[in-house]
């Protein structure tokens, strides 16, 4: 009885922010951070023993200050201001902070409030968003200034609203597109994300938005992409995609729809996903004449591709998605809920899932991987998102399992840091600020004790196992250190907040693990 009235009280305290509102430590006059070894976002490869200098947010000095295997020659170091702050990473890895191209602030469906989420992202390293949708512009504008005051524990924020959204009618002219775009901007977005309109519509909203200097994105669903798909887009001035969805489509050469059973419904999410997985197979061959006029006609257009390949890795592997073992600590209940086969909630396509559909997502991502890792090789720009909080992926732990996916796309280790830092600033238009470890840019950094490059499993909230040469099972790495805009985060201290809001959830609900359809 007693350990349940304690963890009321735990979960009492965790409505809104933690017990002792942790805000990190900064940011300071002057932060250096000595003896790290530095992986950059920009290609190069790894160099260091280095200190790095850091006064009011931005860098002003990078100094390497010995050699491997060398005592560290202590008059080449950086010198402490009176008032300064030093971090010892000796030893360590530091990296540009991560950026998530396509995230969702939680939601009502998720039963996953906003500090919930945002500690979880800051404790993997990602101290920048693009939210593609969410509950309002207002409320997103919201967030972002208190992210940049430092008010919350939270990335920076750079939100795209859904098009149409909140808008007193249905927009049905192009007139009307440029209304709603002209008054978006003006009310603080930093662009919009598309699913797809009336051709004339799209056409007048991309061109519109494009004139405000404003970026654009696009999930391009199946109800319009018949009619405009992601070249339609890409000449019209959107500067980036989702997920994959109305790509296939541009690569039609023997047909102008998708192969639709008969039976078809799209408001059946078995439906919607199954035959999704058919659609790579429906696409020109790689390496086709058409396939490679349209990978060249996007490369000359400078268009972003925001893969996401980890939403849909469930799709290909239901049983290692659904007990990932990040899952058991830090999912919470209405999440696990959430997952569950259902009619009604997004991306709980699992009516009937089994062998044929997984067999034919896989075969899915092997031609889709070829598409995004030839279009990298091209010098095409890739980033990094994860559209965590549904098909059982977790916020933050999703992220870093989208680099893995990348390195299996064919990346090189240092091309996935590149995409998960600079491409991702690029897109947005902040490469001169972030993305990088220049000086001159912000102080935003990952930190971790292991080398990220030789396994990227370290990134996670739970590390990577490891067995000793004493024979002995241990936990290797996990981001240390979290940095954005020169303030310092304690990432497994943001974790055991998450855990312990999991923990208060699960004894509030009482709350046990089962398997899907099992009753006892």
């Amino acid at each position: 009885m007693k350990k349940l009235i304690i963890l009321l009280a735990i979960a009492i305290s965790f409505q809104g922010f933690s017990q002792d509102n942790y805000l990190g430590e900064g940011p300071f006059s002057q932060l250096i951070i000595r003896g790290v070894m530095l992986i950059n976002g920009d290609g190069s490869p790894p160099r260091g023993p280095m200190d790095i200098v850091v006064e009011n947010n931005k860098i002003v000095n990078m100094q390497i200050v010995g050699y491997p295997g060398v005592p560290i020659d202590e008059s080449k170091r950086p010198k402490l201001k009176s008032g300064g702050k030093e971090l010892d990473a000796s030893g360590m890895y530091l990296l540009p902070g991560f950026i998530d191209m396509h995230t969702h602030i939680g939601g009502t469906g998720q039963g996953a409030d906003w500090e919930y989420v945002f500690k979880l992202w800051m404790a993997h390293g990602i101290t920048t968003i693009r939210e593609v949708g969410g509950r309002g512009l207002a409320w997103s504008v919201d967030m972002k200034k208190k992210s940049n005051n430092h008010e919350i524990v939270a990335p920076r924020i750079f939100t795209h609203t859904v098009f149409g959204q909140g808008s007193k009618e249905p927009i049905s002219t192009p007139e009307m597109a440029r209304e709603w775009v002209r008054k978006n901007a003006k009310d603080g977005a930093d662009g919009i994300k598309f699913f797809g309109a009336e051709p004339e519509i799209m056409d007048a909203a991309i061109r519109e938005n494009k004139k405000l200097g404003l970026r654009s994105t696009a999930h391009h669903a199946q109800l319009s992409v018949a009619r405009w798909n992601v070249l339609h887009s890409a000449r019209a001035g959107m500067t980036s995609m989702e997920h994959w969805y109305g790509l296939p489509e541009a690569l039609f050469d023997d047909r102008t729809v998708q192969n639709y059973p008969l039976d078809y419904n799209y408001q059946n999410e078995q439906h919607r996903f199954e035959e999704a997985g058919k659609l790579w197979a429906q696409a020109a061959e790689p390496y086709s004449e058409h396939w490679n006029n349209v990978m060249n006609e996007l490369l000359e257009l400078d268009f972003t591709l925001d893969p996401t390949f980890t939403i849909y890795e469930a799709s290909r592997d239901l049983h290692k998605a659904r007990r990932a073992e990040w899952h058991e600590l830090y999912t919470l209940p209405s999440l696990w809920k959430f997952y569950e086969p259902s009619k009604i909630s997004h991306g709980s396509y699992w009516h009937d899932w089994g062998t044929e559909q997984e067999v034919a997502w896989k075969r899915n991502y092997k031609l889709w991987m070829t598409f995004i890792n030839e279009y990298k090789n091209r010098g095409g720009r890739v980033t990094a998102g994860s559209d965590s909080g549904f098909i059982y992926q977790l916020y933050g732990f999703g992220y870093i399992r989208e680099l893995e996916l990348l390195r299996e796309a064919g990346f090189h280790p240092l091309e996935v840091i590149r995409s998960a830092t600079l491409n991702g600033a690029e897109a947005l238009g902040w490469d001169s600020k972030i993305g990088s470890v220049q000086i001159g840019k912000l102080a935003d950094f990952v930190i971790v004790d292991a080398n990220p490059l030789k396994n990227l499993k370290v990134l996670y909230g739970t590390g990577a196992v490891k067995l000793t040469k004493d024979n002995e099972v241990v936990r290797s790495g996990g981001v240390k250190y979290t940095i954005k805009d020169g303030v310092i985060y304690d990432a497994k201290r943001l974790l055991a907040d998450v855990k312990a809001m999991v923990d208060a959830e699960k004894a509030k609900t009482n709350w046990k693990l089962k398997q899907p359809g099992v009753k006892d």
